[in-house]
């Protein structure tokens, strides 16, 4: 499904090429987002807790980021690829400075934990304990659950010339232990290796049942404290905790893969045997162990880090199951005030009106609605539903069983490579069929990630299309977690080319048109950088000029070109990005008109909408499920619709940009320099976050409605 190459507007002059240092490389990038991240956890203006799950996020992004990206960049360098990228940087030079930035960041992410947040969370009556700093009634409780709960689980391996090297798991908990033989003190030292089942909790309260500080221990921490129990007439002298990543992207060539399910569902069970991208362990391990690990694992030591603290920094989320809400946020319930409150007013409604609902300030719950009375009702023919991620237990997926089961014709298409989620979607797949939808596993050379959902329906002696548009998943649990825009709508314009997607993904389609949608690979690429180009031309005609857009990420490098050109021709341009961004706002007479921002906040900035100002007519508004990214214009299907609903175009236009462009207490604004620091403000000026304007918005919605008659 190749992307139509774009045309060029014959009012717009091509762009400047511009020079390299006007990319910014797209994995420093990212790891200045975790950055970001980082600044959340160390400040004092959140939570207790709240701090800590950022904390642990970091920890969470780090891992994705090795598992991909550095793993990229190590198979160009094993394949001798020295070409730089857009940056001008090689993958061997990204790869030095991407440990130098790592290390920094790590460094500071332990610095939070261990000089702030551990002490914050001990004034809290939340307290960590190291082996050394346990009481002896803490001791004996520690030795007694090791027995009972973790002994039993655990399996040494030993390292000798009779027992080869382990396959460990990827991101699973070893340890590391040197024994030594009392009755023969001058021979060498044993090695053995104890991997840790991923069904152990990693963080253990103490003794729970007592009354007084909840404490806590690392599970890492009872293991080195207790491992001599697993080697009876051996001394342990030393025990270390690490942890291996590996390379995790699947290796599929889907052209000859003739079962796409089965080949994913093989690839997932390699996974552990991928190579190793990055070690981290426990500062103070004996070098020749040290060594022998490297040796193994055929890491070098730039792609090894030392920490002194605990391994994993993720598993302090479950510290969020504490019952302590004076540490964390209060707590705020998205408000289901639409005129699709009335489940079994839907198509009424929409037969009259475009809904938009403002996730996770406006509930999800129309959504799960919209396909739950679409399986019920029994004027309903056919529901066609794309599937990317979703939660454990989707009230949607059950939706669209009980949908088949009352005869209705159900389609799904489920993409099987949304990554991290290959193994749940196949579940769900699988149950799916047995009901008897007509499952569609994604396309070769593609990924399915739009957000969209049809439904037909008999209405007197007519079928009328309903669809909902989405910019984020059919995830229940995250709609409360990330900000996104829903649309729902029966325009016919836009029902049509919704029907035409399906056609296209669950047949066969080759010169396809979408006269109102921008649909990757088709036209979304070339429709985006045509729109810019108008603006361009708009603003050397004298005309008023703009584009406001919001996004997730901005890669593309000929979308970049065309923004700079508008620039240059005047046409005022404003981003909020929430994380990766290879453009470099404010150079003089290529970037100065480009201002960019991101956001990171309570909740995770998802949506992404765009924004036109189209001279002598109405505004564009463009809004849908793909970033500006050469991956989304052209290795993966994605939907981005127009918000046509005068009202709707105009919340967005007004209201929307506006406020995320007030923030000044989760926005830092990106330099050329690559910083990205806070916006200023006029003396005495106070905070104002979005988020919290679009929360305070919402509830007092909700008392506004509560107090009508």
């Amino acid at each position: 499904m190749p992307a139509r190459s774009r045309k060029k507007n014959a009012s717009s002059r091509p762009p400047a090429p511009a020079p390299q240092a006007a990319y910014f490389n797209r994995e420093l990038s990212w790891l200045s987002f975790d950055r970001r991240v980082l600044e959340q956890a160390q400040s004092a203006s959140h939570p207790l807790l709240e701090r800590v799950k950022f904390l642990a996020i970091v920890s969470s992004n780090l891992d994705e980021f090795f598992e991909i990206r550095v793993a990229g960049l190590m198979q160009q360098m094993d394949s001798g690829v020295i070409e730089p990228g857009p940056d001008g940087l090689s993958p061997q030079e990204q790869l030095r400075r991407i440990h130098s930035v790592v290390a920094s960041l790590v460094e500071d992410q332990y610095r939070c934990w261990q000089g702030s947040l551990v002490p914050a969370l001990a004034k809290e009556g939340i307290e960590f304990r190291s082996a050394s700093d346990l009481s002896a009634s803490e001791l004996n409780w520690v030795r007694a659950y090791f027995r009972d709960q973790v002994h039993p689980v655990l399996t040494p391996l030993a390292l000798d010339q009779a027992h080869p090297f382990p396959q460990l798991g990827n991101k699973t908990l070893n340890v590391v232990v040197s024994l030594q033989n009392p009755e023969q003190p001058e021979a060498d030292c044993l090695v053995a290796i104890l991997p840790v089942p991923r069904i152990l909790p990693r963080l253990v309260p103490i003794a729970p049942a007592r009354q007084g500080p909840q404490r806590f221990i690392f599970l890492s921490e009872i293991i080195k404290l207790c491992a001599e129990e697993l080697f009876p007439g051996y001394q342990l002298t030393s025990a270390h905790a690490f942890r291996i990543t590996r390379n995790s992207d699947l290796y599929i060539d889907e052209e000859e893969a003739e079962n796409l399910l089965k080949k994913i569902e093989e690839e997932l069970r390699n996974l552990r045997r991928n190579e190793a991208v990055r070690l981290e362990i426990e500062a103070g391990v004996d070098e020749a162990i040290f060594t022998t690990l490297c040796n193994h694992l055929r890491l070098s030591h730039e792609y090894v880090f030392r920490f002194n603290g605990p391994l994993n920094l993720l598993r302090l989320l479950s510290l969020a199951d504490i019952e302590r809400p004076d540490l964390k946020y209060p707590p705020f319930d998205p408000v289901n005030l639409s005129p699709l409150r009335d489940p079994a007013r839907i198509f009424d409604v929409l037969r009259e009106q475009d809904v938009m609902l403002h996730h996770p300030y406006d509930a999800f719950t129309p959504v799960v609605n919209f396909v739950e009375e679409a399986a019920r009702d029994p004027q309903v023919f056919a529901i066609k539903q794309t599937l990317y991620r979703t939660s454990g237990d989707s009230s949607i997926v059950r939706a669209l069983m009980e949908a088949s089961r009352n005869g209705k014709q159900v389609t799904a298409l489920i993409e099987l490579k949304a990554r991290f989620d290959e193994a749940n979607n196949i579940q769900w797949a699988k149950q799916l069929e047995e009901a008897g939808v007509h499952v569609v596993y994604g396309l070769v050379g593609v990924k399915i990630h739009c957000k969209l959902c049809l439904v037909v329906r008999r209405e007197g002696s007519r079928l009328r299309h309903y669809a909902h548009l989405g910019t984020g998943n059919y995830h229940p649990r995250t709609a409360r977690l990330y900000t996104d825009l829903s649309y729902f709508t029966a325009r016919i314009n836009i029902t049509r080319d919704v029907a035409q997607v399906f056609n296209s993904l669950t047949g066969f389609g080759q010169s396809l048109t979408f006269r109102h949608l921008l649909v990757a690979p088709y036209n979304f690429h070339q429709r985006i950088n045509d729109l810019i180009d108008r603006e361009a031309a708009n603003a050397r005609a004298g005309r008023p000029a703009v584009i406001r857009a919001k996004m997730n990420a901005l890669v593309d490098k000929a979308t970049i070109g065309a923004l700079y050109a508008a620039s240059q021709a005047g046409v005022k341009i404003e981003l909020v990005v929430r994380g990766i961004c290879c453009l470099v706002p404010g150079l003089p007479g290529l970037s100065e008109n480009i201002r960019v921002r991101s956001i990171v906040g309570r909740f995770l900035e998802h949506a992404r909408v765009y924004c036109f100002g189209n001279a002598g007519g109405e505004p564009i508004v463009l809004a849908g499920s793909g970033d500006w990214m050469p991956r989304n214009f052209l290795r993966r299907v994605e939907v981005i619709f127009p918000v046509e609903d005068p009202a709707l175009r105009r919340w967005i236009l007004e209201e929307l940009f506006p406020t995320e462009l007030r923030d000044t207490a989760s926005a830092r604004i990106l330099h050329a320099s690559g910083a990205y620091l806070p916006p200023g403000r006029r003396s005495g000026e106070r905070l104002f976050s979005a988020q919290g304007h679009f929360m305070a918005d919402a509830v007092a919605r909700a008392r506004a409605r509560a107090a009508r008659p």
